[in-house]
């Protein structure tokens, strides 16, 4: 990997973090509005919830393709067990990452079925 692309995997490292922030500060935005004492702004709520949504959609890929280079990767051919081990440790930490946003993407969903149903009988 030369330094090239190991600056650009960087850079979409460090852009997936932003977007961890952004869905941090979004799902802030949509606990806040549910407990405006006049009630929650629908709006408000499934714009938050779309762009929760795709962020998490962008980070899932993002991190499925790092993960994909970086089991690809192999700098030495001859010995390159120090690095495969290393990588594959990487890929196991991201793989369980994945999982976490899985997780946390049906939560969300639940949560945002629910909403939606406490909506339509009110």
């Amino acid at each position: 990997m030369d330094l090239q692309s190991q600056n650009t995997s960087l850079q979409r490292l460090q852009n997936v973090e932003k977007r961890i922030v952004r869905v941090l500060e979004l799902a802030g935005g949509v606990m806040d509005e549910m407990a405006n004492p006049s009630g929650p702004r629908k709006e408000l709520i499934n714009n938050h919830c779309s762009e929760f949504m795709q962020l998490i959609k962008d980070i899932q890929v993002t991190l499925r393709e790092e993960i994909k280079s970086a089991c690809e990767y192999r700098p030495f051919e001859k010995c390159d067990y120090v690095p495969r081990i290393s990588n594959e440790i990487c890929c196991k930490k991201l793989e369980y990452v994945i999982s976490q946003f899985d997780d946390m993407k049906r939560t969300i969903d639940g949560y945002h079925a629910a909403a939606l149903d406490h909506m339509t009988l009110d």
